[in-house]
């Protein structure tokens, strides 16, 4: 059960057998279903979770109901509400299953609890977090600079397993156009084949 989350941690820093065996001992482990919601709008979000086995979306919703896909996590990929597990405050996000997944869940007390006895966790948190947020800047710099084609095209290259396993409608709302649009995309690359 441990050893992807094992192999992610070894590549970022270096543990003993001891402190291994008490971040594995804070972490939860949890199936869930399919259209699972693990945080919605309005909840604290008191985890951050590694994804053993799955497919998850974090959005949220505009006032006329719209939703925005901000962002797919699959496979050895972290998932939470940054700022709300943060700061403790309601979420205006919502994070759902796509497919039954497998978790594995460090809480807001636990994670105090690891930094407090193994430091060189918050190194690892650190590297996490930058790379969420260099990840949001590439994504902002392709929504104001790029087509919708350019976009989608990128979006296939950087992660052709999550293309597999998410409807293309989400792909639609997470590259900031219409289902309808992306289809006329779609269809213009194929006839330039």
């Amino acid at each position: 059960m441990y050893e992807q989350i094992d192999q992610f941690t070894d590549q970022c820093i270096a543990l003993t057998p001891e402190e291994r065996a008490y971040f594995h001992s804070l972490l939860k482990f949890k199936k869930v279903r399919k259209r699972t919601y693990l945080l919605q709008e309005g909840e604290i979000c008191d985890f951050e979770a590694y994804i053993v086995k799955g497919c998850i979306r974090t959005y949220f919703l505009s006032e006329d109901g719209t939703e925005t896909i901000l962002s797919f996590a699959i496979e050895n990929w972290w998932v939470s509400d940054l700022y709300s597990f943060t700061e403790q405050k309601p979420s205006n996000m919502f994070i759902e299953t796509l497919e039954d997944s497998e978790l594995l869940i460090i809480d807001h007390k636990s994670k105090a609890l690891l930094y407090e006895r193994i430091p060189k966790f918050e190194t690892l948190f650190r590297l996490l977090v930058q790379r969420s947020l260099f990840a949001l800047q590439r994504r902002f710099h392709s929504l104001v600079s790029q087509t919708a084609e350019q976009r989608y095209l990128a979006f296939l290259e950087k992660y052709p397993a999550i293309v597999q396993r998410v409807p293309q409608n989400q792909i639609a709302r997470y590259l900031g156009v219409s289902p309808e649009f992306l289809s006329k995309v779609r269809s213009g690359m194929q006839k330039k084949k």
